[in-house]
């Protein structure tokens, strides 16, 4: 069993935080490009009523100062559609003023260029003024630049030359001191890479929560198996070492204030933006099926509930997310409850109801997990969240492939490219959970909105099935 150490006396271990090391940081950095968005158009519009104001001189009336700044509202969509794409609203942008400034200054210019090209072909080069539009430009980009100086000292100073929450775990390799960091020791915190032990992986995700980095110093007979457990974090991580096949590196990370290196061994799958729009997607569409599908699942809910006076809900702890537990939902189909999943239902299951065997055929047992999604334990489209105790033949899901943990790269979901393409019900065969992990990494490495929409259009086909038992 992996470990850097013998697993210290449970009694003698600090609680794991609940609510991560440190507040998120990707929240505020949301808030600050939004924030670089609105000042940036401010400063456009701005500088060119100020250029138009004063070359009008005092006499000039209202109109006249407006027709003199109109290029700027022409030339706002252009700009910020450009900035946009080339990075100037990037991580990187917020304390590197030297970076966003430069690509502000380029997004600038290619927008200018841009609307006096179409200007030409409209016939309107002559209702613009050159003097206005040169000199808006030139104060535009100098007033982005000063500000991009001004605040990128002081997010710098409050949030460190990086802008992100980053964890260096000492796990027995070589120690170190690494600027604007959280470090903590895996021994006294009681954090190991032990992937036959679920346990252990929930309790490292939750020194993890809100981390955008993870820097691992491990002992080299380790290093290969805290490089597979950060690979299902779905963060950046790295692991100290010089470069080896067995490791599977991305990439190599040069710490040059401490004078190491590092492997890349896990990449965050899905950007800022990318996690933003699957967000918001869930929300909207979640949010509506559960409007739409309320009668249903109150029928539903009364008929389980009539059939013996049972519990409506059955709750189970699933692996989720950077392999942290949650607690899934689903209409109680069984008459007993089974908390890890070791058994599989099977087609002549005697602990499955009526009202149960219908529900799991049609799927409607599956549509509480939108509360899930609302809550945010869940995604509409993911890998599909396994029990604990599930097993493909005689073997625990992550005994079959080591590949199995990072499915936990991105939320689980209600339904999965897997699922559609009929890898569903119960795993007899280690083949069985192979297709789903093939599957599943697959979806995780080349994710798209409208994939996700594809394979919600494909899971109305596939909601009754014969494997559902």
């Amino acid at each position: 069993m992996p470990g850097d150490a013998a697993r210290p006396h449970q009694a003698s271990l600090p609680p794991a935080p609940r609510n991560g090391l440190v507040p998120s940081l990707e929240r505020r950095r949301l808030q600050a490009y939004l924030l670089f968005v609105a000042m940036d158009g401010f400063i456009l519009l701005a500088s060119f009523s100020a250029i138009a104001a004063a070359y009008l001189g005092p006499g000039g009336d209202f109109a006249g100062v407006r027709q003199g700044a109109e290029p700027a509202f022409l030339l706002l969509p252009l700009f910020l559609t450009i900035a946009l794409y080339n990075g100037t609203y990037s991580r990187a942008g917020l304390t590197d003023w030297r970076q966003a400034g430069a690509k502000a200054i380029a997004a600038l210019a290619i927008s200018a260029a841009l609307l006096n090209f179409f200007a030409f072909f409209a016939k309107m080069n002559a209702e613009f003024s050159r003097v206005v539009f040169t000199a808006g430009i030139v104060l535009t980009g100098a007033v982005i630049v000063a500000m991009r100086r001004f605040l990128a000292r002081r997010l710098t100073a409050r949030w460190g030359r990086g802008a992100v929450n980053r964890l260096v775990i000492q796990a027995g390799g070589p120690k170190f001191s690494l600027p604007d960091s959280i470090h903590i020791d895996a021994r006294e915190h009681g954090l190991r890479p032990d992937r036959a032990d679920p346990a252990s992986l929930n309790r490292l995700s939750q020194y993890l929560r809100n981390m955008d980095q993870i820097v691992v110093s491990s002992s080299r007979e380790n290093r290969a198996a805290w490089a597979e457990v950060l690979k299902g974090t779905g963060l950046h991580g790295e692991v100290i070492d010089e470069a080896t096949r067995a490791i599977g590196a991305v990439g190599v990370v040069k710490h040059d204030d401490i004078g190491m290196s590092s492997l890349l061994v896990s990449n965050g799958h899905l950007g800022l933006r990318a996690r933003a729009m699957k967000r918001v997607f869930d929300l909207t569409i979640s949010l509506a099926a559960l409007i739409a599908l309320s009668p249903v699942m109150m029928l539903t809910a009364a008929a389980i509930k009539l059939q013996d006076g049972g519990p409506i809900f059955f709750r189970q702890r699933r692996m989720g997310r950077g392999n942290g537990f949650f607690a899934i939902y689903k209409f109680r189909s069984m008459r007993e409850d089974d908390s890890d999943g070791a058994r599989s239902a099977s087609r002549d299951d005697e602990r499955i109801t009526p009202v149960g065997r219908f529900i799991r055929r049609t799927s409607i047992d599956e549509l509480p997990q939108l509360i899930n999604v609302v809550k945010g334990d869940m995604s509409l489209v993911g890998p599909r969240p396994h029990a604990l105790g599930s097993r493909a033949g005689e073997k625990l899901f992550w005994q079959v492939d080591r590949k199995y943990w990072q499915r936990h790269g991105l939320r689980p979901g209600i339904t999965g490219l897997a699922q559609v393409r009929g890898f569903r019900g119960a795993t007899d065969t280690e083949g069985d959970l192979s297709s789903r992990l093939d599957a599943d990494l697959e979806y995780l490495n080349g994710w798209s909105l409208m994939r996700d929409v594809r394979i919600l259009l494909r899971t109305v086909t596939v909601l009754v099935h014969e494997r559902a038992f």
